[in-house]
């Protein structure tokens, strides 16, 4: 089973083992913990949108809590990632200042595109929604060509956005990531297509992890990879509107 997320790949089944005395993975026990890491995000980005003051232009200045965000849920994606069992608490704190960080970002492109933050939120749930039950249907299937797909699109995604962020350093940069023309766009839309596709194989991996029986806590674990999923995703849809609206 491959998936594009580092956070759910195959050996994470093989390593966590099954549960015991019939403590195992569900469905509907992933689909819970994921509705509430989801409202623990909303309540963080609420917290830190009205706390973005305005400057005198009308313009958003980036508050701490996008920093504090941003370096903390990196942080804490990495423990989970390394220490699954402790996702039922690093799951939720890695939701809050994942919040935090969205909540100040979409504060700041709420002030130069009115209404656009909105746009992005009711972009991504439709995505999510549609993709379900495109999956729940059969409609698309997770075969391994198309994991294979999914992770190299996306793992030449990642390796153009660190070439990108190392030119940056020198004062240089890859014009179409950025750009706001035909070809900046169509970027764009290409990166929000791959990451939207990514929760196919989210949806695969939590199927997978109950069929096998996958201790209790990999729920959380599961939970956390698709937000991490989910995040990604509205963002770039966060970017692609910028983009459309610049224009």
């Amino acid at each position: 089973m491959r998936t594009a997320n580092p956070a759910l790949k195959e050996s994470v089944f093989t390593e966590a083992g099954r549960g015991a005395h019939g403590e195992t993975m569900t469905i509907n026990g992933t689909v819970n913990r994921t509705g509430f890491l989801i409202l623990l995000v909303v309540a963080a980005a609420w917290f830190s949108w009205t706390r973005s003051a305005p400057r005198p232009d009308g313009t958003i200045a980036a508050n701490p809590f996008i920093i504090i965000g941003a370096i903390g849920g990196f942080i804490l994606a990495l423990i989970t990632i390394f220490k699954k069992t402790w996702a039922p608490m690093t799951a939720p704190i890695y939701a809050v200042l994942e919040g935090l960080f969205l909540g100040g970002i979409s504060a700041m492109f709420e002030a130069r595109f009115p209404g656009i933050a909105a746009q992005a939120t009711f972009g991504t749930l439709g995505t999510l929604a549609g993709l379900l039950l495109a999956y729940r249907t059969g409609l698309i299937k997770a075969t391994e060509n198309f994991k294979l797909g999914v992770f190299a699109a996306t793992a030449g995604i990642a390796l153009l956005y660190v070439v990108s962020l190392v030119m940056g350093f020198f004062g240089k940069s890859i014009p179409f990531i950025h750009s706001t023309g035909t070809w900046g766009i169509a970027f764009s839309v290409f990166v929000v297509i791959i990451a939207a596709l990514n929760l196919v194989l989210d949806f695969d991996f939590i199927e997978n992890g109950a069929e096998m029986g996958a201790p209790k806590y990999m729920e959380w674990y599961a939970a956390f990879g698709l937000l991490v999923t989910l995040v990604w995703l509205y963002i770039e849809i966060l970017r692609l509107l910028s983009k459309m609206r610049s224009r």
